[in-house]
């Protein structure tokens, strides 16, 4: 094995799950900071109205990026599976396959991004004395998002070989390069949410360029040669079965998180400051979820590849337990150390108060959250991506679609609104339990019994 690799089909598991886990998280983590910085910074040097005109574009820029980062988690099943299985010819068309494919969405991402951002904006109930901020920002934030796809699909190919610590390293320095633009435009020129929009562009480019040099320098059988991009169409469309239905599926999340916020737009400038902020500092605990999910993607993949179907069960459940324990500890304290942290973003009294309203209500119970994410990851790479995305339209999308539409109508508080996410989760979660047991008995307990034969 070469030294950033890791082989999760043999040995002690929960051993090697955290210590791939852990720069899984810490990596996250300093994504997160890209967009903390912004906000921070904004906050602090240029007004609550600058701070909101950042936190409005978060669910529109989350409902298209997501939806092409959702397939790079294709990219990561199928590489993970032909690792596992030893097959050096897939996991070679994989990689060019997918690297291409994220060179062709970033692209695409510029102009779609561009020509949405105003009127999805405006169709939120986006205040006046917001939108115009909040326009400029997305509009320059987009401009990276070849940056942006390179990097994600870069370290998926990564994880899929076990590898999450050099993803982190890159990170590290393009989040240091982020912090020190980001003072530098807003201090010193006053370019205000453009100055830290051209600041997060130039550390995605710097973390693409990173992760790329990587691909090529690697002694592996994914190692990458541009000149031998070219979309494979059996790796596209393994990519496309997994993918799709990951990045749908986010969507679905998104276009139902687009409703809660316009929800919350709706009480004004100074609310959605301070649920920007709680949002961001959620953000930070959503990380130890989506890391385990990923994880538990890369493992399950890897073993489903070896035939390793025993490992599989055990897998799925330490992950579930990982998530609950970490996710919720973590959802606790922030809402434990909520003045303190809410302080970091914004000096306004209102706006903490309203920053610790969300997080009483969200934060406070987000290990459901982690639970009902990691069961539907598991799900992708046990080779059931259509499952997950149907329980989620159902469980999570369409219960919070019908709570804003239905309940908090009636009664119209910020806590009642935000009982949404909490209320979502717990139901999609009794929806996977019984997906898992439908999904067990078809694609593992057959394999585990001929094998004992």
């Amino acid at each position: 094995m070469k030294s950033y690799e890791m082989d999760m089909c043999s040995g002690p598991l929960f051993k090697k799950i955290v210590r791939f886990l852990v720069p899984l998280i810490l990596s996250g983590v300093l994504q997160l900071m890209f967009n903390a910085a912004d906000m921070i910074v904004v906050g602090q040097f240029t007004g609550s109205k600058a701070l909101a005109a950042v936190g409005a574009t978060t669910f529109l820029i989350n409902l298209q990026v997501n939806l092409f980062i959702g397939i790079s988690i294709g990219a990561n099943v199928a590489a993970a599976k032909s690792f596992g299985a030893k097959n050096d010819k897939d996991l070679t068309e994989t990689v060019h396959t997918a690297v291409l494919m994220a060179i062709v969405i970033g692209v695409l991402m510029i102009f779609i991004g561009n020509l949405v951002a105003e009127p999805v904006l405006r169709l939120m109930g986006t205040p006046d004395d917001v939108i115009g901020d909040a326009v400029l920002y997305i509009r320059i934030y987009f401009c990276g998002m070849p940056a942006l796809m390179l990097y994600n699909f870069g370290a998926a190919i990564l994880r899929a070989v076990g590898d999450t610590k050099r993803p982190l390293y890159f990170l590290t320095l393009a989040g240091v390069i982020n912090v020190i633009f980001n003072l530098f435009f807003v201090i010193v020129f006053d370019m205000g949410v453009a100055g830290v929009a051209i600041a997060t562009v130039i550390s995605q480019a710097i973390s693409a360029i990173l992760v790329l040099y990587c691909l090529c320098r690697s002694e592996g059988t994914y190692r990458l040669y541009f000149r031998r991009l070219h979309i494979y169409p059996d790796k596209f469309f393994s990519i496309l079965k997994v993918g799709l239905s990951a990045g749908f599926q986010s969507f679905l999340f998104n276009i139902a998180n687009i409703m809660v916020q316009s929800s919350v737009n709706s009480f004004g400038s100074l609310v959605m400051a301070g649920n920007t902020a709680a949002n961001n500092i959620e953000g930070f605990v959503y990380v130890t979820i989506s890391s385990t999910s990923q994880t538990s993607i890369s493992f399950i993949s890897q073993n489903m590849g070896a035939k390793q179907y025993k490992r599989v069960k055990r897998i799925f459940w330490e992950c579930v337990g990982i998530t609950t324990v970490v996710a919720g500890g973590l959802g606790v304290s922030a809402y434990l150390f909520a003045p303190w942290l809410l302080r970091l973003y914004n000096q306004d009294p209102q706006v903490i108060t309203y920053g610790i309203t969300r997080l009483s209500v969200v934060a406070m119970s987000y290990a459901l959250n982690g639970i009902q994410d990691v069961m539907a990851s598991s799900f992708r790479g046990m080779g059931s991506p259509l499952m997950p995305m149907v329980v989620s339209l159902t469980g999570i999308c369409l219960i919070r679609i019908l709570w804003v539409l239905l309940v908090f109508p009636l009664f119209r508080t910020r806590e009642v609104l935000y009982l949404a996410y909490p209320v979502s989760w717990g139901i999609t979660i009794i929806m996977n339990l019984i997906c898992y047991q439908v999904i067990r008995k078809k694609r593992l307990d057959p394999y585990i019994a001929e094998a004992a034969r």
